[in-house]
């Protein structure tokens, strides 16, 4: 068996070429991606189940493929080691949305995005953790316990897709997928420093992953390098029956990344460059990224979002709005915990809630009952969709006049466990990505160096208008070409196996 102590520094085309050149087989592969996890997510807490079975069965098809001479008909992620949040149904898998109020229920099919990637070859490794039914920010409120964040594991990793950004900053697996409502792929993916998409609202379906808020959650891909997300990009996207909002896409996010940046307009607006609560060493980074787009040919302009200030306050009745609703199902009858001994069905119903679900999701529960009562609907919910609506127009307005719009992911690098305990005050950690799921725009953090003070990973969001997520791409892959690739976190390079 060949040297496999450093699959994990592979990048997906490099995983193609060593197998199709017979360096490595499938099955050597994925023997040391699991022994990795086995060895270093003790850690972190990535995982919330690894799935050794699984995982052998598909590296023995993809090696089965490759002796039959019909490796260059498999998809773009043949043989690379894979991992889904775990929001997401597999068949045969627990999906427990990192809750107990799911902690026994066994999927009985596989969600299309997970399909599509197993479709293209991926090896499921396994299912990620994350905030509970992904109410949070820092993926603290799972039910089975937080992810660390690689980089410093006193640390947060962001939430609520957290431990899908961990395992791929951690070099557990090379593509991860995760889910995004407000911010749960992009936030993370900053705070891990790795690439994390959220695509246009419609590009990816969204059958088979449990509903957090059905018009604002899309599915995308976490990486280490823009190539390898546009891969993934590439097996995830197009039109899905089982989701009416599912569109039919062609791009190429692979030929987009090749593209240079030579004479696209790259927007800044000047409501988040100033905003409140924006640390000096994020600022400095975004006006950094814009420096070298402007080397490289892209013009500069400044662009105003009038109403993105209202954004926070709009996602924080619309989110728990549909959350009340989506989470309805779980009444311990349908679906659910369901706690024993009760003599009457409404005590069935409140002790099941009561244990299954955590703190969170009760709270935003709760939030979401009281939004929608009578009495109170006209009053807050209304005026929420109203508030869509306009930042939905500031988006398309300020789009006539860049391509793709550069801002910051989050206000600060990765904070410590426990530094921010007010509700409130978390939730202000999407002020720059919830706008993007109000307007259903697509957008992606790409890394662009490290807090000068913490030595934490920053990144930049770009954002891109509705269907236009190639903009994004040429522009996420000038900046990777001026501050380099992301790599494993320091910690975790070089130790596995070695």
């Amino acid at each position: 068996m060949p040297d496999m102590s450093r699959y994990y520094d592979l990048s997906v085309s490099q995983i193609r070429e060593g197998l199709a050149s017979g360096q490595f087989s499938a099955c050597e592969l994925t023997a040391a991606a699991l022994e990795r996890v086995d060895a270093e997510d003790q850690k972190i807490h990535a995982f919330l189940q690894v799935t050794p079975d699984l995982a052998m069965d598909a590296a023995r098809e993809v090696d089965q493929r490759i002796a039959q001479g019909a490796f260059d008909a498999m998809g773009p992620l043949a043989g690379v080691p894979v991992a889904f949040k775990d929001n997401m149904n597999l068949t045969g898998t627990r999906t427990t949305c990192a809750s107990r109020m799911l902690e026994t229920y066994v999927s009985p099919y596989t969600a299309t995005c997970v399909d599509k990637v197993l479709q293209a070859g991926g090896i499921p490794l396994g299912k990620l953790n994350m905030d509970e039914f992904a109410f949070g920010s820092t993926t603290e409120s799972s039910a089975f316990g937080p992810t660390c964040n690689p980089w410093d594991l006193t640390r947060v990793p962001g939430g609520s897709s957290g431990g899908s950004a961990a395992a791929v900053a951690a070099g557990l697996a090379t593509v991860t997928l995760g889910s995004d409502t407000g911010g749960s792929i992009r936030q993370p993916a900053n705070f891990c420093g790795v690439v994390g998409v959220k695509p246009t609202y419609g590009t990816v379906s969204r059958y088979g992953v449990v509903a957090f808020g059905s018009s604002l959650d899309q599915v995308g891909p976490f990486a280490r390098s823009v190539k390898d997300a546009a891969l993934a990009m590439n097996a995830l996207i197009g039109r899905d029956p089982k989701d009416c909002t599912s569109q039919d896409i062609a791009t190429d996010f692979v030929a987009a990344a090749q593209q240079d940046v030579a004479g696209m307009r790259i927007g800044l607006v000047p409501e988040f460059m100033n905003a409140p609560g924006l640390s000096s060493q994020v600022k400095d980074r975004i006006l950094e990224a814009a420096a070298k787009l402007e080397a490289m040919g892209a013009q500069i302009v400044e662009v105003t979002l009038p109403n993105a200030a209202a954004s926070i306050s709009s996602y924080y009745v619309l989110g728990p709005c549909e959350a009340f609703s989506n989470l309805a199902r779980f009444d311990s009858v349908r679906y659910g915990y369901c706690d024993p001994g009760h003599r009457d069905l409404q005590g069935q119903y409140d002790a099941s809630r009561e244990i299954g679900f955590g703190k969170e999701a009760r709270r935003r529960m709760l939030l979401g009952s009281y939004l929608l009562a009578s009495g109170v609907y006209d009053k807050y919910y209304y005026p929420a969709q109203k508030v869509r609506t306009l930042i939905t127009q500031d988006y398309a307005r300020a789009y006539e006049s860049c391509d793709v719009i550069l801002m910051p992911a989050s206000p600060r690098p990765a904070f410590k466990f426990g530094e921010i305990a007010d509700p409130a005050e978390m939730y202000l950690s999407d002020v720059f990505t919830v706008s993007i799921n109000i307007a259903g725009n697509g957008g992606m953090s790409v890394p662009v160096g490290l807090c000068p003070q913490t030595g934490m990973p920053i990144g930049a969001q770009l954002v891109c208008p509705q269907f236009k997520d190639e903009n994004m791409f040429r522009a996420a892959a000038a900046l990777e070409r001026a501050f380099g690739p992301a790599g494993v976190a320091p910690d975790f390079a070089g130790r596995a196996g070695e």
